[in-house]
């Protein structure tokens, strides 16, 4: 199935050097998100995102042009490095079951390394733009749909049993919220369960539902 790309927001730079503008944007993402999480987008300057980034003001405004440019970029790279590793996941398995395994664990890894990114996303993306909101869940759709394909590919090789395009769509769905869950309840499921627990329990769980 072909997944349309969204139309990313083209966020003008006066930097030529398109390597440069990509290094200087993660330093500024990754700056940003702590004070964002801290103190949230409204009570945060762009003054301050540019000393945490170690720029003077006027550097960062020749990376970006606000600050709600500073949190599609936040939002833009969370959605980057997730669909990146699940894109890689899709080649490591011969089988939908043994491919869908592994793109559990590398999806629930990398949203416990984002965790701080993916609250923002939920706490904040209301403050975007209309069409950079739209966007944002976009890309959302588009890696949820990722997990809809490999439960395809496993419901075509046998592999794993599905009960039509629904549960196939609602599946994915419930796949994509697990690692959100993480971070959200990650304040109690880490005094229980270490990650690879949590990932194995999920994991074993989610095949029972998808065995024959």
């Amino acid at each position: 199935m072909k997944h349309v790309q969204p139309q990313r927001k083209d966020i003008p730079t006066l930097v030529k050097d398109p390597d440069l503008v990509d290094r200087r944007r993660r330093q500024i993402v990754d700056a940003a998100v702590g004070l964002f999480v801290r103190k949230g987008f409204h009570q945060t300057t762009t003054r301050e995102i540019a000393s945490a980034a170690g720029f003077s003001i006027g550097t960062l405004y020749e990376y970006i042009e606000s600050k709600e440019d500073v949190l599609y970029l936040v939002c833009d790279a969370i959605h980057t490095d997730v669909e990146t590793r699940l894109r890689q996941a899709i080649g490591q398995g011969a089988t939908g079951r043994a491919t869908l395994i592994s793109a559990i664990a590398d999806y629930i890894e990398v949203c416990n390394r984002l965790s701080d990114h993916i609250l923002l996303i939920y706490q904040e993306s209301s403050s975007l733009k209309p069409d950079s909101l739209k966007y944002v869940l976009a890309n959302e759709a588009r890696i949820t749909a990722i997990f809809e394909d490999i439960l395809r590919q496993g419901s075509s090789d046998g592999t794993l049993c599905l009960d039509g395009p629904r549960t196939t769509e609602l599946m994915a769905h419930n796949i994509a919220v697990l690692g959100h869950m993480w971070t959200f309840r990650r304040w109690f499921l880490s005094r229980h369960f270490s990650l690879a627990e949590f990932v194995k329990l999920q994991t074993s769980l989610i095949l029972s539902e998808l065995s024959a």
